[in-house]
């Protein structure tokens, strides 16, 4: 994986090896509100340890919150229909005036799910039997945006304030394939 950032000089580059968290970037509480996707991105056992506060002055932390934000931005989501954890199939009657909504409700599942475990199922009617399952409509990470410097750059969050971050990954990638040692002047 390569990042470009600009401001090399910057002593905030000693705690803040990718810049995310600081003042006035949206991104490291973009990334930990679970409104935008970052929720299935931080593994469980970081939920409580990557805060605002660490990634601004632990450099580990910081350099997780950028990955952590970047797969967030690259990642395409949709709701669909999850099977709770160990839940089992089990048999539901069907009852006067039920629909698969309402049977879905009452059962804590979803259509989805209903019309999966019975495909053969076209009509109801009061006395069938269904086989349901405990299931809820959540958002979940369908696929991923190709990872090219241009989609990095636009997707990051960096080409608003640098117009050349793309051609400036390019040319480190470019760096870094041909076993290039570029030094900083100190």
């Amino acid at each position: 994986m390569l990042w470009v950032e600009t401001g090399a000089n910057s002593s905030e580059w000693k705690i803040k090896p990718l810049q995310i968290g600081v003042s006035g970037d949206p991104g490291l509480t973009s990334f930990l509100s679970v409104n935008e996707g970052g929720d299935l991105i931080l593994p469980s056992a970081w939920k409580g340890q990557l805060t605002v506060e660490s990634a601004r002055t632990i450099p580990q932390h910081n350099l997780r919150a950028g990955i952590g934000y970047l797969l967030m931005r690259m990642a395409t989501f949709e709701h669909r229909s999850v099977v709770g954890a160990g839940a089992r199939v089990y048999d539901v009657t069907v009852k006067p005036g039920d629909s698969l909504d309402k049977i879905a409700k009452a059962h804590g599942s979803t259509i989805d799910v209903l019309k999966k475990l019975n495909p053969m199922i076209t009509m109801l009617r009061p006395g069938q039997v269904l086989k349901c399952q405990k299931a809820a409509v959540a958002r979940v990470i369908t696929g991923w945006r190709p990872f090219t410097a241009t989609s990095v750059a636009l997707r990051y969050n960096s080409m608003r304030r640098d117009q050349n971050y793309a051609k400036k990954r390019d040319f480190a990638w470019s760096l870094v394939q041909g076993g290039a040692e570029i030094l900083c002047a100190q």
